[in-house]
């Protein structure tokens, strides 16, 4: 389990992954020595990660949530064959272990390049049923933050980690949108989201100035963000899995924007298919998950129906790049085709 000062830094870094150690021991009145020794071990401990995302919309891209049954003796590799992949994230093994979910990243305009969806997974064997579902509308997740995770620091403290220092302070800041000279910089920021300007300098081409000044625009812009991949496990969140919702239409919005009040939920959005409302629950065990549903979930009549996948492993966070190849299954083999 996380300490005060673990749980401190984590909301920190959700405030402003990109804050310099300096301003976060300003903030949490330690010192930064001791700032940095906390971030190695929760990167090493518990999966800690900050990671620069771009916003889908802004990025011409759609998400997909798919849901592969396999048999029970490919699942695992199937899994991380996903997980290997720069157009997915979010891959779990969920419902005793032969279901595999992922978030796949499809360009929006150009159909035939989404090899994964029309191509490759359907030719891929030992795969028994496939669904996809087009995500709609995010009601929470993204730059929105489980609550769980973000409810440590008082205000005071969170107005010192939003006055931002900035290397030039004579810059303001022109909203601007992704594009396509952004590539590196967003591969660089997928990768590590704390990187230096002199890093991503060397990762673009560009001078540290011009990075510094592009990443205050596409942020300015909402083309960006950042977030901070952890095991939720060490908030006590032993309990996962994912709801999914059918909801009358003439309802949707409603309870949508009611889950997302929920501090249990951490991730809540509208999708196509027979169910068309999505939830991520991080509860202690399974009776408190059984409290949620029953409780809080059952209260909603406009749900018409639910069910529940437990979610077994989380092998990949947010970030469509995995940069410790140490948490793949190594013997693990890509799928192989029918072709």
């Amino acid at each position: 389990m996380l300490d005060d000062l673990d749980r401190a830094l984590i909301h920190a870094l959700h405030i402003d992954g990109r804050a310099p150690f300096s301003q976060i021991a300003d903030a949490l009145d330690v010192s930064p020595q001791t700032v940095a020794r906390r971030y190695r071990r929760l990167r090493t401990e518990a999966s800690l990660r900050v990671v620069g995302l771009s916003d889908p919309h802004q990025a011409g891209q759609t998400q997909w949530i798919v849901r592969l049954t396999a048999a029970a003796s490919s699942a695992q590799d199937l899994a991380h064959a996903l997980v290997r992949r720069q157009d997915t994230s979010w891959v779990k093994l969920t419902s005793g272990g032969t279901e595999i979910v992922a978030i796949i990243h499809t360009p929006t305009d150009a159909a035939a390049h989404n090899s994964l969806l029309l191509r490759d997974i359907p030719r891929t064997n030992n795969i028994t049923a496939v669904s996809a579902h087009c995500l709609l509308h995010t009601y929470l997740g993204g730059p929105t933050n489980w609550r769980r995770s973000a409810n440590t620091l008082a205000e005071h403290q969170q107005a010192v980690l939003r006055e931002h220092e900035a290397a030039d302070t004579s810059y303001v800041p022109v909203p601007r949108q992704l594009a396509e000279g952004d590539a590196d910089l967003l591969v660089a920021l997928q990768k590590d989201g704390r990187a230096t300007h002199a890093e991503l300098a060397q990762a673009t081409g560009w001078s540290p100035v011009t990075v510094a000044r592009r990443l205050a625009d596409l942020q300015a812009g909402g083309a960006i963000f950042f977030d901070v991949e952890v095991d939720t496990g060490h908030f006590g969140a032993n309990t996962r899995a994912l709801l999914w919702m059918s909801v009358s239409p003439a309802h949707l919005e409603h309870v949508a924007t009611t889950l997302a009040g929920h501090d249990e939920l951490a991730f809540v959005a509208a999708t196509t298919g027979p169910t068309n409302l999505v939830a991520q629950a991080l509860c202690r065990d399974p009776a408190d998950l059984h409290h949620y549903l029953a409780r809080r979930l059952g209260s909603l009549d406009a749900i018409h129906t639910l069910e529940t996948s437990p979610v077994l492993q989380n092998l990949k966070a947010a970030s469509p790049i995995i940069t410790d190849l140490s948490r793949t299954r190594r013997s693990a083999t890509p799928p192989r085709s029918r072709g």
